[in-house]
Parts: C-alpha cells; structure tokens; sequence
C-alpha cells in the first residue's frame, strides 16, 4: 500500500517536474535569433579585442553570467584580460589601482571612490576577481559632475575645465552623430525635460560612450582581451562605445552582448533580434538585486 501510494504521489508529480524543467533562468541566441550555447559564446569571445557585455543594471542573471564568462575568459587566454566597468569614474582610477594592488583595503577603496549602491552585491566580485588574478580594471567612465555639465550647458560647457579635468574624458572637440538610431530615438522622445533640451541630455550620453571607448583604446593592446561592463543602452545595434570605438580603430574586432527581458524567454521576438551578436534572454519575472 505504501509502495502504491509513493508512485501514485510520484505520477502526480511528473507534470510539475517537466513544468519547472520548461522554466530557463536564461536562454542565449545569435543575433539571428537562433539559440545558442555558452561554449559558442566562449568560443567567438576568445577571438575578439573587445567584448561588451550590456547588462540590465538590476539583473542577477546578468551579473552571473558576465562573471562566468570573465573567469572563462581569463582562464583559458594566454594573454591578458583586462576588465573596464561604466560603473567606475575615471577620476577613481587611481584608488582603483592602489586597491588591486593591494595597497588600501576595500573598506577605503568603497569608502573614497564614487560607487553605485549595488556595487557590493554586483559588481565587486568582477573587481575582486580581477584582483586576485592581478589583472588590470580600469574606470572608464566620464566623471557624472561632467556629464551632468553637458545636460545642463551641453558640450560648450567642457571648454571651461582646466587641462587636468579633460584628462578624464574623451578628447575633445567631439563629434556627434546625432542621427544614429538610439540617439535619434532619445531626442524624439523629448528625454532630458523642457529645462535644458533633450539635446544637452543625448549630448551627456554621448559622452559617456565616447569616454568610455576612449579609455578602452587607451587600455587596449594587441596581446590583451578587453571585457567591458556596461548597460545595455551604451552598445545595443552596434551603436554608442561601440560606434566611438570604431570611428578611432575601425579594424578593432568587437563581440556585443545585450541582456533583454521576456515574458516567454524560449523564444527570441523579433524586436530583439539583432541588438547584438549575443543576446541574453531572462523572463521578465526575474528577481531584480534592487
């Protein structure tokens, strides 16, 4: 009777069993929407100089996967991998430097630098990797006091910063492709309110783009892989660092990654196909870390 009773719980459950089996945390597609594995991820990315992976800021799926994919990738190069983070300002560099060095603790390195509040749970074990495999970070965004700069005066204003501020952003004067899709599609949105003009708010982002793609040629060498941290926004359709990038070192191999959100992750709608050569898809219900 037990016996009866176990495998007639066992029958009732299978349905449940094969239900959970049908609810990915992730699936990974081509640009073209086919799915794909990881290895083949792994495999292009050891063949790039450059790999953005644009994540959702809040995605835990996001931030484990890019992690996996970072030791992967410093495991199996025999060059050096160097990690760069939209996360960390550029005038924070040198904290950064004495931290992965081991000169100042991580209680004054999360003290002093300018860090996002979920750098603790998402984005320290990036840097803490790096660190214990004596690999280069490097802060490559634009100090925000500057973007801030731009959105309210736009880029006129940066002609007012001493020599030693505009070492910490892209060279300037900077040309804007203000036709390019995202950005097009941010001034037509009328982001950046009535106050200052949505221009000054796409002129802000581009140059956080545009910085960040500088400091990765600055970074960059032949015989090293960069693997760059960024949203989604700033690389998604080949278009923001990726288009600065280019413009400087059209040659330079890129790989993009962009984490999307779905309700049904099993198969790639046609909006999200082609935002990168990797997508990453995770149900829209996922837990967020904020």
């Amino acid at each position: 009777m037990i016996k009866c009773t176990l495998l007639l719980a066992l029958v009732l459950m299978m349905p449940l069993m094969a239900w959970a089996q049908d609810k990915p945390a992730y699936v990974l597609y081509n640009a073209g929407g086919k799915k794909v594995s990881f290895e083949k991820l792994l495999k292009e990315a050891r063949n790039v100089d450059v790999v953005f992976f644009g994540e959702l800021h809040n995605n835990p799926i996001a931030h484990w996967l890019q992690i996996e994919l970072f030791k992967e990738l410093y495991n199996a190069k025999t060059q050096n991998v160097v990690l760069g983070l939209e996360m960390l300002e550029a005038d924070d560099q040198l904290k950064l430097d004495e931290y992965i060095k081991g000169f100042i603790t991580d209680k004054h390195f999360e003290k002093e630098a300018r860090l996002w509040p979920n750098y603790p749970t998402d984005y320290k074990p990036l840097v803490d990797s790096a660190k214990a495999k004596n690999l280069r970070v490097v802060a490559t965004n634009i100090p925000r006091r500057y973007a801030a700069l731009v959105a309210k005066e736009g880029l006129e204003g940066l002609n007012k910063l001493s020599d030693e501020a505009k070492k910490l952003m892209m060279p300037l004067p900077l040309n804007i492709n203000y036709d390019l899709p995202a950005y097009k599609s941010l001034l037509e949105s009328g982001m950046g309110g009535m106050q200052h003009g949505s221009k000054n708010f796409v002129s802000a982002q581009a140059v956080k783009d545009a910085t960040m793609a500088h400091f990765i040629l600055q970074n960059y060498t032949s015989k090293s892989l960069f693997f760059h941290i960024n949203g989604a926004f700033h690389t998604d359709d080949q278009e923001g660092i990726v288009w600065f990038l280019k413009q400087s070192k059209p040659k330079i191999k890129t790989l993009t990654i962009s984490t999307v959100l779905q309700a049904d992750p099993t198969s790639l709608s046609k909006d999200n196909e082609q935002k990168a050569d990797f997508i990453l898809c995770v149900p829209e219900n996922m837990t967020s870390t904020y």
